[in-house]
């Protein structure tokens, strides 16, 4: 039987099997992240007089084992649970009992799921940017390496003036500290609590949202309960505006390299394992790596909009179709971590072409300037 269930009526199977989608596959993504948000629920449950000391022990002892499960790869929901919610509740009632369902007190499934997509969405805001800081320094790195290397600048895409690759890979190291501070202001908005607001209306127990707030490190509360509920799609939407950025600019860096593989150009070159050819033309160095940055990134850009559309005219309070933000997000974020750590592996292999602007076609850009 599911929680929202008041008796034994069961739900059309086909029914059942549209509204539920995939939203256990992504809410394995989350569990561990319910499991901290049901500790510090239930701690602050204990300070308030709604659980007991032993059973507030008990239940602390299995989420924590819960937890440990999860972290080594042994926890499944099982296929009749509803979602993660579902899942941890019936593994603590099975193992303690009727205790176990206390965790649920004064809670609704929509603080849980708002409070466990924030803290990891907060978890993996940290984790992108670090990779985008350890690309910021490769491409640093390289921006003073390359400082004396001219290359072509350009306008309109016509040959302008002179430019140097020190200055074009400082350009994108630049662009990258734009995009964490968009990021860190994403990551400032969604690091509040929402625990305590139920189904957008409160609590009629005397929650301590101050405590659970300190207790999972969030730096404030949402205050408004109806507000608590309408964060739902807009963190998302936050969170997706930020990551569209980072990948506009590794989309755009993507476009040049591919252009500047190019034989006309040929300004820059990778070894022959970091390629791909051709079964037919051999001499074929293709930029496979860097197209599929940029056509994963151009996904990733289109993600705010998708997430727009899939809220616009809702008015306030939960709604189903959030379900759905799940499947546009997580694996857009994956997607992301990929092409930063494999844009930071290509780049610390990059070979530049010496003295290119000493080529015919390009020189006259040289003599123009009396360079």
């Amino acid at each position: 039987m599911k929680i929202w269930q008041k008796d034994s009526t069961l739900s059309s199977k086909l029914v059942e099997t549209f509204t539920v989608g995939r939203d256990q596959e992504f809410d394995l993504q989350l569990s561990k992240w319910d499991v901290l948000g049901s500790l510090a629920h239930t701690q602050m449950l204990e300070s308030i007089g709604l659980l007991s000391s032993e059973e507030y022990s008990q239940i602390k002892h299995e989420l924590i084992s819960i937890y440990h499960e999860i972290e080594q790869g042994d926890f499944r929901i099982d296929t009749g649970a509803e979602d993660i919610h579902s899942q941890i509740e019936a593994m603590l009632t099975e193992r303690i009992g009727e205790n176990g369902k206390k965790i649920h007190s004064g809670r609704s499934r929509n603080d849980q799921v708002l409070v466990d997509i924030k803290l990891f969405l907060r978890n993996e805001t940290l984790e992108i940017v670090l990779l985008v800081e350890k690309l910021f320094k490769q491409f640093q790195s390289l921006s003073e390496v390359h400082k004396d290397k001219l290359m072509p600048g350009y306008t309109h895409f016509q040959l302008a003036m002179p430019s140097s690759f020190g200055l074009w890979f400082g350009a994108y190291a630049e662009s990258l500290v734009d995009d964490t501070e968009i990021l860190l202001a994403a990551f400032k908005v969604i690091n509040k609590n929402p625990l305590g607001s139920g189904a957008g209306f409160g609590s009629s127990f005397p929650l301590n949202r101050t405590m659970t707030a300190e207790l999972l490190g969030f730096s404030d509360l949402n205050y408004n309960v109806v507000y608590a509920q309408m964060t739902r799609g807009k963190t998302e939407k936050i969170i997706s505006m930020a990551l569209s950025s980072i990948a506009a600019t590794l989309g755009k860096f993507s476009m040049d390299v591919c252009l500047y593989m190019n034989q006309q150009f040929g300004f820059v070159r990778f070894a022959d394992e970091l390629t791909t050819g051709s079964s037919i033309m051999p001499h074929k160095k293709n930029p496979d790596v860097f197209e599929l940055i940029r056509g994963k990134c151009n996904r990733i850009q289109a993600m705010p909009n998708e997430l727009t559309m899939l809220s616009v005219n809702l008015p306030s309070g939960y709604h189903r179709e959030m379900q759905i933000t799940k499947e546009i997000l997580f694996p857009a974020i994956d997607e992301l971590k990929q092409c930063l750590e494999i844009c930071t592996f290509m780049l610390e292999h990059i070979e530049i072409t010496p003295d290119i602007l000493k080529d015919e076609k390009l020189s006259f850009i040289i003599r123009m300037k009396g360079v």
